[in-house]
């Protein structure tokens, strides 16, 4: 080990004379690094327009109990990357914080793509929800805030322009219009009522609407009104008149639509508390949609980390549009831009609640293929629009804030009325809970769910089901042995305490038998959904296991099965408590109890209705797991659906590849 750093500037330090040597030869240029410590966990990614300059900081300097004290500690390892600009270094960075997720970086958690409204491609365009990927071949609108926002504007377009919504395969084989005809909501097109053309100036008027065009739009709807009228088609012009008057009234009842504006994204940030919320609220077509929060992760963490090393940040940071220091404000944002525009195209104009760098913008305009204007001090209604975002954000960080407050305190509560070691200390943030629960309809499909609280909230991530087989239909106790068998042997053969552990386990699926934490780490309390019965079960299963009785409590229905009046048994001989149905453990221990029931039920739910429906035909083929034979399923209504669909069809499925599509049609026939 060495002990200078690379500058010879006498500062102690715990590298390898390898890793310095390796930092003393890094290039001038632009581009990427990456470290990580001894276990080869990513501690931090980021960029640099000298790479050998930046690095060179973190090692020169004696950073004492600093936050990136604490960090450059740790590393054992050093990974970089030479690109060719400040740009192309900004989008790699960003990259590789979404996959690599490093601790010490502020990172926003990957959420569902955002759906489309999609106008497919064929004879009668179809329009319909989307979300995925893009098929140039069919028209996409958006994207929008939320599924809500889609269907609203489905919903719009059906009452205004008469576009079909059925499927391909529900269109090609009907005679007769359906109830949306009677209803003056489709055309009839399946069954001949509109001809070609006059569809096809319905989908044009509908496009020139969704692309922000409704001013123009309005007046070509008159100018057609008046030719039928002069021509004595008067049925005709008042089907238009009716149009334009639900159109005018949409418009009117619209609160903020401007006509100058098509497409804006508008983004305010909120930072308190070591938290911080980035408010995204939309505008698609002059429309406002409306927004959505995000809540980024480890902000305190990469706030401290920037703050401790300024210094060098300021001197290597790059053109901005602001003399200031880089605020909290701004990183978040920043990370938010960078990170979020990486899978999701911006739109022309990003109306920003705070500075950012000019690197950024241009980044994205290269990105995106055209040019993306940012707007920081915005005026008349995008400064309305921007302060409408503020106020969201506001809110939503203090609802946030509240939230995780009253979790604390629960779990503080519950810690302290079990008498936990962690009542009293820091460790009460890392107390983990599992509940189990067992479901099924008469013994059919039976399940167990063992969901997970950890951190002062659930963590849907580490929930597991066991299917569960080889026991009597009902017997809920041979269920429930066999779940914590599964869940705990092989905890228990890691830890040492069962040389063999895998009673009960036979037969389990590649789903179920999840391997144990890396840790091998036994949750610091197990609740089981009932009373002495299943608690019994559950004590004799750790007993041959070898795992301590204390970790384990039932919950037990009170009187009359009254939500508020469960007792909780033990499995160690302590006489059974009731905490009060006002009690703040109480009902921390109902929040996980209930979580356990809901995901147990819904996957018995589906474990049954596959084995009705068939669609355990689909998992058969390779390539497609639960979550594409969910999806299958519930487009095309079952396996008879699917079945009766075209290769098309099938490929217009989210995640279904069109090869894919075609060795899922040629299994089914």
């Amino acid at each position: 080990m060495s002990d200078l750093s690379p500058s010879g500037s006498g500062v102690p330090t715990r590298h390898s004379p390898e890793l310095l040597a390796q930092v003393g030869a890094l290039p001038a240029l632009p581009g990427v690094y990456r470290y990580f410590d001894a276990a080869g966990g990513v501690l931090y990614v980021g960029k640099a327009r000298n790479l050998k300059k930046r690095v060179s900081s973190y090692f020169q300097k004696n950073h004492a109990d600093t936050r990136i004290g604490h960090m450059v500690g740790k590393i054992a390892r050093l990974e970089t990357t030479v690109v060719r600009s400040e740009a192309e270094a900004l989008i790699l960075e960003d990259n590789l914080i979404k996959t690599l997720k490093p601790r010490y970086n502020i990172l926003f958690r990957d959420d569902k793509s955002y759906p489309y409204l999609k106008i497919a491609a064929h004879a009668f365009p179809r329009m319909a929800y989307y979300r995925g990927a893009i098929d140039r071949k069919h028209q996409y609108f958006g994207p929008y805030p939320s599924a809500w926002a889609v269907k609203e504007t489905i919903q719009l377009l059906q009452k205004v322009f008469r576009l079909r919504t059925c499927e391909d395969t529900v269109f090609a084989h009907r005679t007769r219009p359906c109830l949306l005809y009677q209803i003056k909501r489709c055309s009839g097109p399946c069954a001949g009522l509109i001809t070609p053309d006059a569809y096809a100036a319905d989908v044009a008027d509908a496009t020139a609407f969704l692309n922000g065009s409704a001013p123009r739009m309005l007046a070509e709807l008159e100018r057609r009104m008046m030719a039928h009228s002069d021509q004595l088609e008067f049925e005709h012009a008042a089907d238009l008149r009716n149009r334009i008057a639900a159109l005018s009234k949409v418009l009117h009842q619209q609160s903020v639509v401007v006509a100058s504006d098509q497409d804006v994204d508008i983004l305010a940030v909120a930072v308190r508390g070591g938290r911080a919320c980035v408010n995204l609220a939309m505008v698609r077509g002059g429309r406002h949609l409306g927004d959505r929060p995000y809540f980024p992760a480890h902000v305190d963490a990469a706030v401290a980390l920037a703050h401790d090393a300024d210094d060098q940040a300021t001197a290597d940071a790059p053109a901005i549009l602001t003399v200031e220091p880089p605020s909290i404000e701004r990183q978040v944002l920043e990370a938010f831009l960078a990170q979020h525009y990486l899978d999701t195209p911006p739109p022309g104009v990003l109306v920003l609640g705070a500075l950012v760098g000019r690197e950024l913008i241009a980044a994205l305009s290269a990105q995106a293929g055209r040019r993306v204007t940012a707007v920081f001090q915005p005026r008349e209604q995008r400064r309305l629009w921007l302060e409408m975002a503020q106020k969201n954000a506001d809110l939503q960080l203090a609802r946030l804030l509240a939230e995780e407050g009253s979790q604390q305190a629960r779990t503080r509560a519950l810690a302290e009325a079990l008498d936990l070691a962690q009542a009293s200390g820091a460790d009460l943030d890392a107390l983990r809970m599992e509940c189990f629960d067992i479901s099924h309809t008469a013994g059919e499909a039976t399940q167990a769910s063992c969901v997970v609280f950890a951190h002062h909230a659930m963590q849907p991530r580490e929930y597991r089901r066991y299917n569960i087989e080889g026991i009597t239909p009902g017997d809920d106790y041979a269920a429930m042995r066999q779940a914590l068998l599964r869940r705990y042997g092989k905890v228990a053969e890691a830890l040492g305490l069962q040389a063999a552990a895998s009673n009960g386990a036979d037969g389990a699926d590649a789903q179920n038998a999840a391997a144990p934490p890396a840790t091998a780490r036994l949750p610091d309390l197990v609740l089981i959904d009932g009373g002495k019965g299943q608690v019994a079960v559950a004590r004799a299963v750790f007993e041959a296991l070898g795992l301590p009785l204390e970790r384990i409590v039932g919950v037990e229905k009170g009187q009359g099965r009254k939500v508020g009046l469960e007792e909780l048994v033990f499995a160690d001989g302590r006489e059974k408590i009731y905490l009060g149905k006002d009690s703040a453990a109480l009902m921390l221990v109902a929040q996980i109890r209930d979580e356990a029931h809901r995901f147990a039920i819904t996957g018995m739910r589906a474990r049954r209705a596959r084995t009705r429906t068939g669609g355990s035909q689909l998992e058969d083929i390779p390539g497609i797991g639960p979550k594409r034979r969910a999806r299958l399923l519930q487009r095309f209504g079952g396996i008879r659906g699917v079945t009766s669909a075209s290769v098309e069809d099938i490929a217009s499925v989210e995640g279904i590849a069109r090869d894919l599509a075609g060795e899922i049609y040629r299994a089914l026939h």
